[in-house]
C-alpha cells in the first residue's frame, strides 16, 4: 500500500514534468511557424501557470463538468452517513460529498490529497445499491483517496483537457494562420503544425493509459479489507455490470476518475480505457476471497 502511494506521488511529478516538456516542444513549433521567439517564451510561462492552476483547481473544474452538487447530511442522510463512517474506519478526513443527477450508476473521487478530497455518486447508483453494496463502492472510492490515486487522475484530467485545446489551436493555425502573416506559410511549418494536431490526441490517449488499470484492482481489494465483506464489493460490481450505461455528461478527460467507464461502449473506448473489464475485477475478488 505504501509503495503504491509513493509510486502515485512520483507519477504525478513525472506527468507534470512531461506536460511542461510537451508544451515547450509545441511552443517551439509555434515560434518556428510565426518566426517569433517570444511565442515560445510566453507559451512556457502560460504552461507553468496552467500546471499550478490545474493542480489546485482541476478538482473543482471536474466537478463542474460532471454536474455534481455538494450535499450535506440532511440532503441525503443515508449516503452521507456511509461516507462519514468510512472516514472514521479508514482514519481519513471526511471528504466533501457530492451527488450527480444521472440514472447511470457510477461514482468517483477527486482531489489533490486526502485533506482536499471529495467523493461523488450518481442518483442511479444510490437507487440500485443496498447499504452493503453502497458501502463497498464508497470504500473503493475512499481507497483511491488513501492511495493518492485521486491526484494522478486529477493531473491526467488537466493534461487531457489542455491537449485537446492544443489540437484545436494547431488546426486553426494551419488553416487561418497564413491570413495573419504577410509572407506565405512555410511547407515545413505547416507540416509541423499538422504533426502537432495529430500528435495531441495520441498524447491524451497515452496520458489516460498512464493511469494504471492496476489501481482499480487495488481499490477493489482495499474496499474489501475496509468492509471485511467481499460479497458486498462483488455484488456491487455485478450490479454495475448489469446496469451499466453511458452517463449523460460524458467527457474523456473525466473517464479515469469513475469506478466504471462512463463513456459509450466501443472498440476504442474499451482499448484506451483506464478501467479493466468488470468481469476481470469480479474474478479477482472471487479468487481472492480466502485471502481477505
Amino acid at each position: 500500500m505504501y509503495k503504491q502511494i509513493a509510486e502515485n506521488k512520483r507519477r504525478t511529478v513525472f506527468i507534470m514534468i512531461g506536460f511542461v516538456i510537451l508544451i515547450v516542444a509545441i511552443a517551439g513549433v509555434f515560434a518556428y511557424f510565426y518566426k517569433d521567439f517570444w511565442i515560445a517564451v510566453w507559451t512556457l510561462i502560460i504552461a507553468i501557470l496552467y500546471a499550478v492552476f490545474q493542480y489546485y483547481c482541476a478538482s473543482a473544474l471536474a466537478v463542474a463538468m460532471t454536474g455534481a452538487r455538494e450535499i450535506s447530511k440532511k440532503d441525503n442522510p443515508r449516503f452521507y452517513n456511509i461516507v462519514e463512517n468510512l472516514s472514521i474506519t479508514t482514519g481519513l478526513p471526511t471528504p466533501k460529498v457530492y451527488l450527480i443527477d444521472d440514472k447511470a450508476p457510477n461514482a468517483f473521487a477527486s482531489g489533490r490529497d486526502p485533506k482536499h478530497a471529495l467523493v461523488a455518486a450518481t442518483t442511479g447508483l444510490l437507487d440500485i445499491m443496498d447499504d452493503k453494496e453502497l458501502t463497498a463502492v464508497m470504500a473503493h472510492e475512499m481507497s483511491h483517496v488513501k492511495n493518492y490515486d485521486i491526484r494522478v487522475s486529477m493531473i491526467v484530467f488537466g493534461l487531457v483537457c489542455v491537449v485537446g485545446l492544443i489540437s484545436d489551436l494547431a488546426f486553426r493555425m494551419m488553416f487561418y494562420g497564413n491570413r495573419r502573416r504577410n509572407n506565405e506559410g512555410s511547407p515545413v511549418g505547416y507540416m509541423l503544425i499538422l504533426f502537432v494536431a495529430i500528435l495531441s490526441p495520441i498524447v491524451a490517449a497515452v496520458a489516460q493509459m498512464a493511469v494504471s488499470r492496476q489501481r482499480e484492482y487495488l481499490a477493489d481489494a482495499s474496499a474489501v479489507n475496509i468492509t471485511r465483506y467481499p460479497e458486498g464489493m462483488i455484488s456491487a460490481l455485478k450490479k454495475l455490470q448489469n446496469h451499466s450505461q453511458p452517463m449523460r455528461s460524458q467527457n474523456i478527460a473525466t473517464e479515469a476518475m469513475y469506478i466504471n467507464n462512463p463513456l459509450r461502449k466501443g472498440f476504442f473506448s474499451n482499448l484506451l480505457s483506464s478501467h479493466p473489464p468488470i468481469e476481470k475485477r469480479i474474478e479477482r475478488l472471487e479468487n481472492g476471497k480466502k485471502n481477505f
